[in-house]
């Protein structure tokens, strides 16, 4: 896959992010794509190859490491940065709305020349209104995603330890061998490296969403005339 072109699609969200926003693409990018394709990716490379188990019975070391290992971890956390950072294409499109708004509502008044034009496109929009709640479900979409990965990844590797040695004799095995997983400390290591940053990825989500409710608030609270269904759920929000 190319992660190159991928960052380069999310991080126009980078622009009409919050300060957290930012931190939070810096992480992925820099600690998790980075780290996979620079690292992890070769630290996996023999997980197929480097299984072996000792037996000659063929097809037995197959059986046995797709028993062991279902699902490689690279393709897991691609999946999981692939998922985790699609709800920023919400942001992307709503922003994208709105300048097509924008521009429209230039032409109506005749403002339509190509510095007028050139001032919508790389204006940033503020995290109001609409863009606000966008905003908001797609760092909610961020945090369910990253949650339920790593529940599916402790249900699939309990303990997120690299086994040394497993036990199998699942058939064609003739009776139940030894296997054996290649440099499971390294691997280890990256595992807990990556969920660990996986985590710090929850955290800044979930302050980045207090930082929001808690701005939204303090504007809708100070703003007491406001009727709109916006200010009205504000105020219900910032009341319990």
């Amino acid at each position: 896959m190319n992660w190159a072109s991928f960052y380069a699609v999310i991080s126009g969200v980078n622009r009409h992010a919050t300060g957290i926003g930012r931190v939070w693409l810096s992480v992925l990018f820099i600690f998790r794509i980075l780290v996979l394709v620079v690292a992890a990716e070769s630290v996996w490379g023999d997980e197929k190859s480097g299984f072996t188990c000792n037996t000659q019975q063929p097809g037995c070391n197959s059986v046995c490491y797709d028993h062991f290992f279902p699902i490689s971890h690279i393709r897991l956390w691609a999946l999981q940065l692939i998922l985790v950072s699609t709800p920023a294409l919400l942001v992307s499109m709503h922003v994208a709305h709105r300048r097509h708004i924008d521009k429209k509502l230039h032409k109506q008044t005749g403002r339509a020349g190509p510095k007028d034009l050139e001032q919508i496109k790389t204006l940033r929009m503020k995290i109001t209104g609409g863009l606000w709640w966008t905003y908001i479900i797609s760092l909610f979409f961020r945090i369910i995603f990253e949650v339920t990965f790593m529940y599916l990844f402790y249900m699939i590797y309990p303990g997120y330890k690299m086994i040394r040695l497993v036990k199998c004799d699942s058939y064609p095995c003739p009776n139940t061998v030894d296997c054996f997983v290649s440099r499971p400390t390294e691997k280890t290591v990256f595992t807990v490296f990556m969920l660990a940053v996986s985590g710090i990825c929850i955290l800044l989500n979930i302050a980045e969403v207090v930082f929001l409710v808690g701005k939204a608030c303090s504007k809708h609270l100070s703003n007491v005339g406001d009727s709109t269904m916006g200010a009205w759920i504000a105020r219900k929000i910032c009341s319990l």
